[in-house]
């Protein structure tokens, strides 16, 4: 039977420039191309996590503007449950993203509707706690984070945090995280003292893959495969997602399975439309095994 992952977070409009190099302070630059396609932490976790084989709901909120109607439908799309996702006066979140030719980017987050998403209703909380994992990251307010992860945890729910934008975390919301997702940069930012009281610390590391350390400090390392890299903006939303709805496989499993869908994710433009389907990932698998 397949996992069931609940994904707490946001969901944005992505507006991306596509240049040579991004510009400097106060330097402007030409762009080669530019789209604007659906995207936002929470939805590209739950978009990935759907892909990877769970049953993903998703829970945030959009605005009444022009784009709310593409971003449920991206995510019905997808198979992602969007019975709960809420409709609120004003605008829907926005990412401006600008990609430069070696697949990197920079991006600002305009929360929009997202940062009214203060608080769980009751249906929410429900949803939270009948699933296997909840899925979370930091482009919602802290409260309802914190809500939700404290409910997932005296549930039973596997609690899975990617700290993103990094940001000082409450103690009730780290007493409450099984698995925390973080680059290096995020582990150093958040410290040490925080990242040793979570059992489970998966920390991504770009192009050489990404470490698994656990309860016991048992660490794995799973190597990334090499790819032909068009654009990073999905990857790190990839491997969580798909982390997260092959945790109960293992996490060495787990591990692998997010290593090589955020590799592939590297190799497509856009954020929710780069995440691979898990017959692309074991084809991947297949041909490194």
């Amino acid at each position: 039977m397949a996992s069931s992952v609940t994904v707490l977070g946001s969901v944005n409009m992505d507006l991306v420039a596509t240049t040579a190099t991004r510009p400097a302070g106060g330097e402007t630059v030409l762009g080669t191309a530019f789209a604007t396609g659906p995207g936002g932490k929470g939805s590209n976790q739950a978009i990935a996590a759907a892909r990877a084989g769970a049953r993903a709901s998703f829970l945030g909120a959009v605005g009444d503007d022009d784009f709310a109607a593409s971003l449920r439908d991206v995510l019905v799309d997808a198979d992602v449950a969007t019975d709960l996702l809420r409709s609120t006066p004003g605008p829907s979140g926005v990412a401006v993203i600008v990609v430069d030719e070696a697949g990197e980017n920079s991006i600002v987050v305009v929360p929009g509707a997202n940062g009214g998403f203060t608080h769980l209703g009751d249906a929410e909380l429900a949803r939270i706690a009948e699933s296997d994992a909840l899925l979370c990251q930091l482009e919602i307010p802290m409260a309802t984070i914190v809500a939700g992860a404290e409910h997932a945890h005296t549930s039973g729910t596997v609690v899975f945090l990617n700290p993103s934008p990094v940001q000082p975390l409450p103690a009730d919301l780290v007493a409450s995280i099984d698995v925390v997702i973080v680059n290096e940069t995020e582990a150093t930012q958040l410290g040490s003292a925080t990242v040793e009281r979570v059992p489970h610390v998966v920390t991504t590391l770009g192009h050489r893959g990404a470490r698994w350390r656990g309860p016991d400090g048992t660490t794995i390392d799973v190597a990334a495969p090499a790819v032909a890299v068009v654009d990073t903006t999905g990857a790190g939303d990839a491997f969580a997602g798909t982390l997260a709805a092959c945790w109960g496989l293992g996490p060495e499993t787990a591990l692998r399975r997010a290593v090589f869908a955020g590799a592939l994710a590297t190799t497509r433009a856009g954020a929710a439309a780069s995440s691979p389907t898990a017959g692309e990932v074991d084809a991947l698998l297949a041909r490194h095994s």
